[in-house]
Parts: C-alpha cells; sequence; structure tokens
C-alpha cells in the first residue's frame, strides 16, 4: 500500500485548509461536558472486522484502548486499521455500498454514534456499510492524562501552530492510505458482497468528513461515486472535474463550522457539480444517529433519499 503515499495531489489536498483541520482536532463529537465524563472500559465485543493491509503506525507505543462517553463507545490510539461489513440481508441488497468513517479529531474514534450505529441504518435500507476503523494520532496511554490533553484543546491553551499544505498532508497520509485500502478491499470483494463497484460512496463525520474529502480529492482508483460530509469543515476546495455528487448536513449551531461560511458549497455549485445542503438550526456537533429533539436528526433519512434520487439504490 506504500505507492498509495505518492498518488496523492498535494494541491487539492492544501485546499482542505490548516484551519480545518486544527478545527478538527480541537472537537469531534459533542462539545465535552463537565459532567459527562470519559469512562475507561475493555475492547467491547465487536463485529468481525478485517484487518486493512497498511501496517502498524510509525513510530506507535500506546496500544489502542477504549472509552465511553455520551452513552457510547469511543477507540483512541488506534494503530492498525480495520473494516467491519455491515450486509444487508440478500433480499434488501441494493448493490450501493457506503464507507463510514467516524469522527474523532483523529485522536479518537466514535465508533458506536457515528460508526455502528450508521452502517445498521445503511443496511437496514439495503446498503452494504463498513465502518473504517482509521490510524490516530497517539494520545497519552492513561486516561487522566488523556482528559486533561484534551481539556487543554478544548480551552486552546494546547492548540497546534497553524500547519503548512505539507505538514497536512504528511499528517493525513496514513488516514488517507487506510480509506485508499478501504475502497480497494471493498472493490476486489464486490461480487461476494453484492456491491456494484462502480456504486460506492462515503460518509464522514466531523474529522471523518475531512477524511472523506481528502479522499475524494486524491482520486485515482479510490474516488467514492458519492459523499456524505456531515458536520465537517464547509472551506472552499477546488473541486474535480469529475467530482462526485456530495450531500452536507450542519447545524447551525454548531461551535465549530456554524459561522464559517459555505465555501465548499459554493465551490461545489461553481463547478456545476450535484450537491444538496442541509442547514438545520440546531443540533450542535456531532450529532449523529444520537437521538435529539432537533431536526437535525433527519439527517440520515435525508441522506438515504438523496442517494435514491440519484439512482445509487436502483
Amino acid at each position: 500500500m506504500k505507492r498509495l503515499f505518492h498518488m496523492i495531489r498535494p494541491a487539492a489536498l492544501a485546499d482542505i485548509g490548516a484551519a480545518a483541520l486544527l478545527a478538527c482536532c480541537a472537537i469531534a463529537t459533542p462539545v465535552m461536558a463537565q459532567n459527562d465524563r470519559m469512562t475507561p472500559i475493555a475492547i467491547p465485543a465487536q463485529p468481525t472486522a478485517i484487518v486493512l493491509d497498511t501496517g502498524p503506525l510509525p513510530g506507535a507505543t500506546a496500544p489502542e484502548a477504549w472509552h465511553s462517553q455520551y452513552g457510547s463507545k469511543f477507540a483512541r490510539n488506534v494503530t492498525v486499521a480495520t473494516l467491519t461489513p455491515f450486509l444487508p440481508e440478500e433480499g434488501k441488497a441494493t448493490g450501493a455500498a457506503v464507507i463510514v468513517a467516524p469522527g474523532g479529531g483523529f485522536r479518537t474514534l466514535s465508533m458506536e454514534n457515528e460508526g455502528w450505529d450508521v452502517a445498521r441504518a445503511l443496511a437496514a435500507r439495503g446498503v452494504a456499510a463498513f465502518v473504517l476503523k482509521y490510524r490516530l494520532n497517539q494520545t497519552p496511554a492513561e486516561m487522566a492524562a488523556f482528559e486533561e490533553s484534551m481539556r487543554q484543546m478544548f480551552s486552546g491553551a494546547a492548540r497546534p501552530p497553524r500547519l503548512s499544505p505539507g505538514a497536512q498532508i504528511a499528517g493525513l497520509a496514513p488516514q488517507i492510505a487506510d480509506a485508499r485500502a478501504a475502497f480497494a478491499l471493498v472493490r476486489a470483494r464486490a461480487k461476494a458482497w453484492r456491491i456494484d463497484p462502480e456504486r460506492i460512496g462515503m460518509v464522514g463525520f466531523s474529522a471523518g468528513a475531512m477524511l472523506t474529502m481528502a479522499t475524494t480529492l486524491a482520486g485515482e482508483d479510490a474516488r467514492p461515486a458519492f459523499i456524505g460530509n456531515i458536520y465537517g469543515s464547509l472551506a472552499p476546495v477546488t473541486v474535480p472535474l469529475d467530482a462526485p455528487p456530495m450531500f452536507v448536513a450542519l447545524a447551525a449551531d454548531d461551535p465549530l463550522f456554524g459561522n464559517t461560511g459555505f465555501g465548499l458549497i459554493e465551490s461545489w455549485r461553481a463547478a456545476k457539480r450535484p450537491v444538496e445542503f442541509h442547514l438545520y438550526e440546531q443540533g450542535g456537533h456531532g450529532f449523529g444517529m444520537y437521538p435529539k429533539k432537533t431536526t437535525s436528526t433527519g439527517w440520515f433519512d435525508a441522506f438515504v433519499a438523496w442517494i435514491t434520487m440519484h439512482g445509487f439504490l436502483g
């Protein structure tokens, strides 16, 4: 998989923007509440995952660990990437597939709310779904130290310096390689999994949305047939001529991206590429599949209706 690093288009990835990377590293799940602490848990029983062939994270020393927060499960210090299939019943399979990229600021992964729950809901609609557990930046092994590092990031006390385009690409290289490997695996097993290789999309949440955009802009064999950007950065980009249809969902009260403009939407429209944008009045950041009283909960049904409209479920 090393060859994949040489296929990334630096100019395209630079468009994602240093500010977006810093924002995703700051918060990628619901804003931390004082009364909702992280609780260490044993690695939970999980659906059968397939280890991707991108190898272990270079230089990693802290082992993979899990914790619960907001009533959901999170993984951190992921050093080996995996892909977990959620296949629809044979009679329901539509031939469409989606690679799901959870968020977590490249420090944690919201495996339940933005991963398994999304995949199960897609499978129930006849869409084969694959949760990508991509490699993460290392964090302190001890929970107390990890919590403190996250608190410092939330407060801005440990905000990293502005990154150059070259540093952005180097920082995301492992995650982009994991996404590319996921697409390669799904396409290689498309027949066995009853999937049309031309109808494989990708949906990402927060940092996972950033990874989705990076994978899309990188192009080549990993280019998704359609993409979903769920409360990710809306920074403008240079849109490829063959950019896929894009679905975007964001809450107006999102503390990260609710007041940063809609450059990404404008970029897609200027390039005359299909885009659907849902700006919900309320929902905050990280709503995912959490049941909430806000209309942002409806993003999933809207997403399925959108891919249906485009004929991907036909």
